[in-house]
């Protein structure tokens, strides 16, 4: 599959590794053509300098035949825009936000975008990782207001 990611940060630049690896074709976007360092020199996909959200720069990047998009930037709204147009204009069926506010990550969630809230989503993961097994929450939706819990059972063996 042809996946573009917008953004070459540490977690742009490492997704585009890992899909590599996995065979996949990987165009990666990012306004700083220094940031395709981070990739290394065995990164075959293709680099664009531009920004995410630029109609041209997307079709360069090869969105109209991409079957997966990430917005992984530093910015929230560079990342929403993106995404949508992503999804809403080149039809892109698998779509996904970085969003550090998680207000704005359920909106976002509600407009049919995906999202990965960070900071939610790595409280979650330090509360597992800290306390005893089964008190941290199994999963949680991105607006913090729905959580799944793990519960003992109370029957005998």
């Amino acid at each position: 599959m042809h996946v573009v990611i917008m953004g070459c940060g540490r977690v742009g630049a490492s997704l585009a590794r890992a899909l590599e690896r996995l065979d996949h074709q990987v165009a990666v976007i990012d306004k700083d053509p220094q940031s395709f360092r981070r990739l290394g020199s065995d990164f075959h996909g293709q680099q664009v300098v531009g920004n995410g959200f630029d109609r041209n720069v997307l079709i360069e990047a090869g969105v109209e035949r991409a079957g997966a998009f990430a917005a992984v930037s530093s910015g929230d709204n560079s990342n929403i825009i993106s995404a949508r147009v992503a999804r809403e204009t080149f039809g892109v069926e698998h779509v996904v936000a970085r969003i550090y506010d998680h207000k704005r990550a359920a909106v976002y969630e509600r407009l049919g975008i995906p999202t990965v809230a960070t900071v939610p989503w790595s409280t979650d993961r330090f509360l597992r990782m800290l306390l005893p097994e089964g008190a941290a929450t199994a999963w949680r939706d991105p607006s913090g207001t729905v959580a799944v819990l793990p519960i003992e059972s109370t029957r005998p063996g």
